[in-house]
């Protein structure tokens, strides 16, 4: 249980625009825990509200009272019956469910657009669907089984036959009381009539009022409630789904039409040749992303009124998409677009494509004003009358003057999103977007019969619209049915069922200025699945929340709450952050946290903290020599007293002095000596490189160092040292730390260096450190206008780049590895070497292994000697992937992030070069 106000905050938002702060944060690991949790609550009378990714647009997820999270357990993801069924638990990632079934050709229905970040437990709950699966393949019609603990502790699973029974005997005022709603619906005719013609279309409003329709058994009703139920009913501790095909081929579209009117009167008639998703755009989307990188300039061009509607095929074969192709060209001939559509297979191409209609959101959320939320909201129109309600939504925006409000969806099920930007920081725009709600609901509902949440839940947004939307008798079938199964209403009350008829205007997220980065989030909860840190302190997403929460107390005088975050901050949100910048590559506004907490740590050095560090970049050289000694000590006294004596002296000295770095019998004697000797040799015939060996490799990778010299002199490649290479540094180290006095001397003088011994850029250079290399090419903005000139001039190759496009072609790959596993760090993933790094492997081994959960390793440098549980939590994924097979050899591109994992996996990661030592011989030789 977490009750500090730290962590109390932390969970004060979701991904919508509600905010309220919980009691407490517990973060359960078993069934019985759960029970014990549900017991609690109702002792005390406290609620709680269950909370898997808190990607929630409408409010659902945030709580006032016991938010129980279950991000960091509740994973396990297990493919059944060659993968046409898969077992998931609630905090198992969408888009790694689909990991675990791509060997089979399989995914789960359900295609959120927020798949990467979005659980299981929110999918099941919301009854998500996406942009494919439309009404027949969402979360409540590919559910096989679901296991559930109810709020009287009671747990069931539909997966055991005698389960029925004893729901029947052990819930039975429960049993009798779903089978006499059911007959009520039933009996009503018109009722049913509403809702066949309501689930014909997406409509997550309300509960699953089909489920009375559907099944016939209590426990089945019940279970089909739960799903789309937004955790108001049960706990979902594990579901079996169904899955479907996953198409390898595919064959996608833009197609452009006039106004939105003729782009949605086309949709039927594609929506019958077959087509999967058929995703509209008006012209105000396209004009958000018309300067994307890619985007054709064409574009901009386009008519005031123009939409466009992404098409795409999907098929097993090529044999059979193209047939399908075929049948549908007559149909696309006559539709009355502005240009002849282009079809294509090429991958670029539709990555193109499918990146113009995803970066519309995060488009206008980017270019929004500080201090607003990017409000993203979902409805459900007749597909029919599609276009009419585009251009009504249109006029709603004039009228309320949202003049960037944008306009797209999911065409092939009429549901439509719209994106706008709103501030709640005054009682006046509080009013505005009062006002705007009450004709936009007034719309979808009176004027289209319409839904007003196709995919995103009732939540706090339209809970208080339910009885509107659905009328008095289904209302009253769904208040009953919560009032059965949760007579207190302690299981996230005020959701789908409430009394405050304002609770779409309550509890709304205000959002200070703060600072560039914090300022820029909207608080999407993508990042989180990227951080290291996140099962250790905070997210990306936390830390940017607390950063808010900090100036809320401000604003407000409260110097208590202020006081108690900052202190607590210092560890969660500053120490503890690896500074990676993975988190921003999958920010929709490409935020990198680590550069928020770089500037924090650098606002928080004293003057004096500045001029040590200055001195230390100034004298690094004997800070080198240094290290190198006490290493040589430790390998010493771990020679004389046994191999666990370095690693227990410093775990025990930890406990007195917390700053003392942890030793790792990882470490390697240095081979400065063979180093500096093969600067000396005399340079033969074949191609030159200046050799700068990260000061990590010269202090404790002996074996990296000498396999690069190996492999170089194999490859008929002279090496050239950098002048002064002692002391040289890329200057990562206090980079990562925030000294930027101490980066911009180590910066410029590593460049000064380089020019020099490079020739005046004329001899390529070649870092082995992939995060080195990343941290040197990135320098440019640290730099003298002299140094910016020469980096300029400079040719700088990463070890992987130099290994795959120089060292490879002049190798003979003698002793081919049967299966080998890389980690590829995190600048492999920011610098695109990835693809280089898996050449390499395919040269060397049969078989590569590239974990699917590979991530950083929280290594961060030498930030994992400081703190191992960062580096432990940051590598929980990918050590567990990796151990499920034995491989010939495990290696990567940093000395750091070969610790870490050889640590975590209790394999030995090698340099890059070690792999390619081990196979090689010279050409002829």
């Amino acid at each position: 249980m977490k009750t500090r106000l730290i962590d109390r905050y932390a969970y004060a938002s979701d991904a919508s625009h509600f905010y309220l702060v919980p009691k407490a944060v517990v973060q359960p690991i078993t069934v019985d825990e759960i029970q014990r949790l549900f017991a609690v609550s109702q002792e005390l009378s406290i609620p709680i509200t269950f909370r898997a990714g808190g990607t929630s647009l409408s409010g659902q997820s945030v709580s006032d009272g016991i938010l129980a999270d279950l991000s960091n357990y509740w994973r396990k993801v297990t493919p059944e019956n060659n993968g046409e069924t898969v077992r998931v638990e609630p905090g198992a990632i969408g888009a790694h469910v689909n990991i675990h079934l791509k060997k089979f050709g399989k995914k789960i229905g359900p295609d959120p657009a927020s798949i990467n970040a979005a659980m299981i437990g929110g999918i099941l709950s919301n009854n998500s669907s996406g942009m494919c699966c439309g009404v027949v393949n969402n979360s409540y019609h590919t559910l096989k089984h679901l296991t559930f603990v109810l709020p009287n502790g009671q747990v069931f699973s539909t997966e055991r036959k005698e389960d029925y029974d004893r729901f029947l005997k052990d819930c039975k005022e429960i049993a009798s009381s779903l089978l006499a709603l059911k007959q009520e619906v039933e009996q009503n005719e018109a009722l049913v009539a509403r809702i066949r013609k309501k689930y014909k279309q997406k409509n997550t409003v309300g509960y699953c009022m089909n489920a009375f329709l559907d099944y016939d058994h209590p426990l089945d009703i019940l279970t089909h409630v739960i799903i789309g139920g937004e955790g108001t009913l049960a706990f979902i501790a594990e579901a079996v789904l169904n899955t479907i095909p996953d198409f390898p081929f595919k064959m996608t579209g833009m197609l452009y039409f006039d106004n939105p009117a003729e782009a949605c009167n086309t949709i039927a008639a594609l929506r019958d040749t077959g087509a999967e998703a058929l995703e509209f755009m008006d012209r105000a989307s396209l004009r958000s992303v018309e300067d994307m990188p890619g985007v054709p300039d064409f574009i901009k061009t386009l008519p005031e009124q123009a939409s466009a509607i992404l098409c795409e095929y999907q098929e097993s074969t090529q044999e059979r998409l193209d047939a399908k192709y075929e049948i549908a060209k007559p149909t696309l001939a006559k539709l009355p677009m502005l240009f002849e559509p282009i079809f294509t297979q090429n991958p670029t191409e539709q990555a193109l494509y499918w990146k113009i209609r995803k970066g519309m959101y995060p488009s206008v959320a980017g270019m929004r004003a500080k201090g607003t939320s990017a409000l993203m909201e979902d409805f459900t129109f007749p597909v029919e009358r599609l276009g009419e309600a585009v251009v009504d939504v249109q006029q709603l925006f004039v009228k309320h003057k949202y003049e960037n409000g944008i306009i797209f969806g999911h065409a092939k099920d009429g549901n439509l999103h719209f994106v706008v930007s709103q501030s709640y920081a005054t009682p006046e725009a509080i009013a505005l977007y009062e006002k705007f709600n009450d004709d936009l609901f007034d719309l979808v509902l009176n004027k289209y019969d319409g839904a007003l949440k196709g995919e995103h839940s009732s939540g706090r947004a339209v809970s208080a619209y339910v009885e509107t939307e659905w009328g008095p008798e289904a209302y009253s079938v769904m208040k009953r049915l919560k009032q059965l199964i949760d007579p207190h209403n302690l299981l996230n009350p005020g959701i789908v069922i409430t009394e405050d008829k304002k609770c779409h205007v309550h509890n709304l997220k205000v959002m200070p200025i703060v600072e560039e980065e914090v300022d820029k989030c909207i608080e999407c909860g993508f990042c989180e699945n990227s951080c290291p840190s996140r099962d250790y302190t905070l997210t990306p997403r936390r830390r940017i929340g607390i950063r808010r929460a900090i100036k809320r107390a401000e604003m407000a005088g409260d110097h208590a709450t202020k006081d108690a975050l900052l202190k607590d901050y210092a560890f969660d949100g500053i120490e503890t952050c690896a500074v990676d910048g993975m988190c921003a590559t999958n920010c929709p506004v490409d935020i990198n946290t680590g550069d928020l907490v770089k500037r924090l740590r650098r606002e928080n050095h004293s003057s004096f903290e500045n001029k040590v560090a200055v001195g230390v970049a100034r004298n690094f050289k004997w800070i080198e020599s240094g290290t190198r000694l006490a290493l040589w000590k430790g390998f010493l006294l771990n020679k004389l007293f046994g191999q666990q004596f370095m690693p227990k002296l410093t775990s025990r000295m930890k406990r007195i002095i917390p700053g003392m770095p942890l030793w790792s019998n990882h470490f390697q004697k240095s081979a400065i000596r063979e180093l500096f000797k093969a600067g000396r040799s005399a340079p033969g015939e074949g191609q030159s490189v200046v050799y700068f060996s990260s000061c990590i490799s010269r202090m404790m990778d002996g074996d990296g160092v000498r396999a690069f010299l190996s492999v170089c002199k194999k490859a008929n490649i002279n090496i050239v040292l950098p002048d002064q290479l002692k002391g040289t540094c890329c200057g990562q180290v206090f980079s990562s730390k925030g000294f930027a006095e101490a980066y911009k001397f180590t910066a410029n003088q590593a460049i000064e260096r380089l020019w020099q011994s490079s020739q005046e850029g004329k001899i390529p250079v070649v870092l082995d450190v992939t995060s080195c290399t990343q941290t040197i090419k990135s320098s440019r903005p640290y730099l003298t206008d002299a140094n910016k000139v020469r980096f300029d001039k400079l040719i700088i190759h990463d070890v992987i780049d130099f290994a795959a496009e120089i060292v490879l072609p002049q190798l003979h790959i003698s002793a081919q590895k049967d299966k080998i596993a890389f980690h590829p760090v995190c600048s492999v993933q920011k610098m695109g070497s990835l693809d280089q790094l898996k050449r390499i492997g395919k040269a060397c081994a049969k078989e590569v292994k590239v974990p699917e959960f590979a991530g950083c390793c929280g290594m961060a440098g030498d930030r994992g000697f400081y703190y191992p549980e960062l580096t432990k939590a940051a590598t929980k994924k990918e050590s567990t992937e990796v151990k499920q097979e034995t491989y010939d050899g495990y290696y990567s591109t940093s000395k750091t992030c070969e610790i870490a994992l050889s640590e975590a996996v209790g394999k030995n990661y090698e340099s890059v070069m070690k792999l390619l030592d081990e196979v090689s011989s010279a050409k002829g030789g």
